[in-house]
């Protein structure tokens, strides 16, 4: 396909994966070009992209200096596009495509006018599905759900659903779906413009649910290909923070919450389930913390 196709690549010290990354869209077998959206990576990731991809035309690496956070960084690098391109690419930089996979999604686009956005199968080194591949948009009760795993303990009772649906056989050609992956959003230029962009009080999470929704609201439907996939490595921009990244994941969570679903609840049930965030944040901070007190012990025993 001749059609420009521009990919945003939002990277916060993704190491090695970064140039791995962009060198796999460039030999995809579709016309591209890359805008690399730096929040101030203190690695060597944009030094090794330079070693590896400098001398390619088609490659644009923008410095912002500082975090920006994934929707603002996601903002600024897409006014650098070229703007007679009909879809933006917007890809996780520990994403691997394989070369037709950006090719796949765009057919997909092509024949299905009223496809805002697409994404395709998320998988993770192993070749495993990943559970955000294909997925639901969560509400209060699907995550009390999830977090109790009341979806695997009571599995096929009416109104006991998961999140995601990866437990459903691959169909065999392109559907519609709520959600898709955040790390892989293939987007048509004229739904966006419709839209809008991402929502910048979303630092780091969430913020590509309430894209979806976004999209639903005005008319767009989002589709899964199901035949093409990207391999995830899951985590390398951010797995260094990891109290930093699950205060703003459940920020956002709160968030998207009373922007889209507290207003059909009362307030007592409001409450609840804003209380019920901020808890989930304190046992996942208690769970980290004690993970690195283990790790810690463990390695002053090796060391003994």
């Amino acid at each position: 396909m001749t059609v420009l196709t521009s990919v945003v690549v939002v990277n916060y010290n993704a190491g090695p994966l970064l140039a791995d990354c962009i060198e796999a869209v460039l030999a995809s077998t579709v016309a591209v070009e890359v805008i690399v959206s730096d929040n101030g990576s203190t690695d060597d990731s944009l030094a090794l992209l330079s070693l590896r991809c400098g001398n390619h035309p088609g490659v644009q690496v923008i410095r912002h200096g500082k975090n920006l956070g994934f929707s603002e960084s996601n903002n600024r690098a897409l006014a650098k596009t070229d703007s007679t391109s009909e879809f933006v690419l917007f890809l996780n930089p520990d994403c691997i495509v394989e070369a037709a996979t950006l090719e796949g999604v765009l057919k997909v686009l092509t024949k299905h006018q009223d496809g805002g956005m697409a994404g395709c199968v998320i998988r993770n080194p192993d070749g495993s599905e990943q559970h955000a591949s294909r997925r639901r948009i969560p509400t209060p009760w699907s995550a009390f759900v999830g977090v109790l795993r009341l979806d695997k303990l009571l599995a096929g009772l009416p109104g006991i659903k998961g999140l995601s649906e990866i437990d459903k056989p691959l169909p065999s050609t392109a559907i519609k779906v709520e959600a898709i992956s955040g790390s892989f959003m293939m987007v048509r230029r004229k739904a966006l413009n419709d839209v809008g962009l991402l929502d910048s009080s979303y630092f780091l999470h969430c913020e590509d649910l309430d894209w979806f929704v976004r999209f639903v609201q005005a008319g767009w439907s989002l589709y899964f290909v199901p035949f093409v996939w990207v391999t995830h490595y899951k985590g390398a921009c951010s797995h260094r923070r990891p109290f930093f990244v699950e205060w703003h994941k459940h920020r956002g969570m709160a968030r998207f919450f009373l922007r889209f679903q507290a207003p059909s609840f009362s307030f007592p049930i409001r409450m609840l389930v804003l209380l019920g965030i901020w808890l989930h944040f304190l046992a996942t901070s208690v769970g980290i913390l004690l993970g690195r007190i283990g790790f810690r012990r463990r390695v002053r025993a090796g060391q003994a």
